[in-house]
């Protein structure tokens, strides 16, 4: 028997990096996935961000793990097709028990300071906001309690330098998921929040145009370069951690083993918000 047999997750971003393996872990452990991703690249992202065909691979391994998954191209910031595809999924799959605020983006990309604030923001924090407003009033009808996940980041805890957008829709999140939790916690739908630090995902690996920011010294760094920067950052040594090392946290805050966890913030870091 899996921790989350029987449940139904809805999960945004899925596409890939810690998405997909959100999906594919939940998915070992039993739970049935609603998994939307915007699946195109916006230009204020400097990386290059998910297609359709990695929807598709979440697909093929959700379903490779014998659970049943349905998968809906959508853009957080649009409250219509949030709701859309999270009814569709409601029909096919039953009631959601489990929901994973995770679609996430950093700036850096091509476009003016006012655009990298709207989409930042719009993203990462009204789109957490609307993945709350489509899924809670269905929990709450349900009955049956549950277990919200809001991804924030270790710039949600402490600031980044240059990086105002995201330092503040991460710290959003965090205020927005704090206050949900009181305000559900009579009906046992809880509200947790996770911080990861750096995770070995493409907003880290393939973000190019920010390898210089940790090898002034070099004309045109690698990954490979970046790497000992990464871990001098890190008190336990590790450039990063693995989309992994966060679904097994989450994994455990969304069963019943952490029934009376709500209002927390975890960090996934190896200690980074820990270091003076």
């Amino acid at each position: 028997m899996g921790k989350l047999d029987g449940k139904v997750a809805f999960i945004t971003g899925a596409a890939r990096g810690q998405g997909r393996s959100h999906a594919v872990r939940l998915a070992e452990e039993g739970a049935d996935i609603i998994a939307v991703d915007i699946c195109q690249q916006m230009e204020v992202v400097g990386y290059p961000m998910s297609a359709p065909e990695d929807l598709a691979q979440t697909v093929k391994e959700v379903t490779a793990t014998g659970r049943r998954i349905v998968a809906r191209r959508v853009d957080v910031r649009d409250y219509d097709t949030m709701q859309q595809a999270f009814d569709e999924g409601v029909a096919e799959l039953g009631p959601v028990g489990i929901v994973l605020a995770n679609a996430g983006i950093g700036p850096g990309g091509m476009a003016s300071a006012q655009q990298q604030w709207d989409d930042v923001i719009g993203v990462n924090l009204t789109g957490v906001f609307n993945t709350l407003a489509v899924t809670v009033p269905a929990m709450q009808a349900a009955g049956n309690g549950g277990s919200i996940i809001v991804t924030s980041s270790g710039a949600g805890l402490k600031t980044f330098y240059n990086l105002a957008s995201y330092n503040a829709s991460k710290f959003g999140v965090i205020g927005l998921a704090r206050t949900l939790a009181n305000e559900l916690a009579t009906e046992r739908i809880r509200v947790n929040v996770i911080a990861p630090g750096t995770v070995g995902t493409p907003m880290v690996t393939a973000n190019e145009a920010q390898f210089p920011l940790f090898r002034p010294d070099l004309e045109n760094p690698t990954l490979e370069d970046c790497k000992p920067a990464f871990a001098s950052m890190m008190p336990m040594g590790e450039p990063w951690v693995e989309p992994e090392d966060i679904s097994n946290v989450l994994v455990f805050l969304a069963s019943d083993n952490a029934r009376y966890m709500t209002g927390t913030v975890i960090p996934v870091d190896q200690g980074s918000n820990n270091k003076p």
